[in-house]
């Protein structure tokens, strides 16, 4: 019975392959052996499809960064686990966060404005982190929101290069861009 859980996990592998303007209605109803009629009984609008990839995305990521800010731990080691946390889904649900983070563009305004709130939510949650580990002495930055959206950009970059192949497992990925941030390129005495 087709559902339309199956119906984004498809889209998100045709988005992630063709890129949104690029994908048609036909090519989902396809993917999922329907026919382009029977497709809009489950969904309205290929900018439906698109949101509701942005939404699921962003939600599972919220979800787990909020798993980390509950932790009981200084700021440097939940940034660590933010971090390998947000880079596992990320190379985990490739498809999907690459609609996420390359097609939220193509949203039109009515719907990117819906979108808006969701990533501000999830932003915040790093911003709050930073600010965290400023307040408890752990990190120096004077813009907690550059600060994260830096970190944000370097990570979310990862899935224009990562390789589930390539000679370096996540968590090295991990550990190389957490010392990176934490502690800098300068060598100190």
């Amino acid at each position: 019975m087709m559902n339309k859980e199956m119906i984004l996990e498809a889209a998100a592998q045709i988005i992630r392959q063709k890129g949104f303007h690029a994908t048609s209605m036909q090519d989902i109803a396809a993917a999922v052996s329907l026919q382009k009629a029977s497709l809009y009984h489950h969904v309205a609008s290929k900018q439906e499809i698109l949101l509701a990839l942005l939404d699921q995305a962003l939600d599972m990521l919220t979800e787990h960064m909020q798993l980390v800010m509950h932790q009981e731990l200084p700021a440097d080691e939940k940034l660590r686990l933010a971090m390998d946390s947000f880079l596992k889904l990320l190379t985990e649900h490739s498809d999907l966060v690459s609609v996420l983070l390359l097609e939220h563009r193509s949203l039109d305004v009515e719907f990117h404005n819906r979108h808006i709130v969701r990533r501000d939510r999830f932003e915040k949650l790093w911003r709050d982190l930073i600010q965290e580990g400023i307040d408890t002495g752990k990190f120096i930055s004077y813009d907690p929101a550059l600060t994260a959206r830096a970190l944000l950009g370097v990570m979310n970059w990862t899935i224009t290069w990562y390789r589930p192949t390539g000679s370096l497992p996540v968590k090295e990925i991990t550990n190389h861009m957490a010392n990176l941030f934490l502690n800098g390129l300068l060598a100190r005495p």
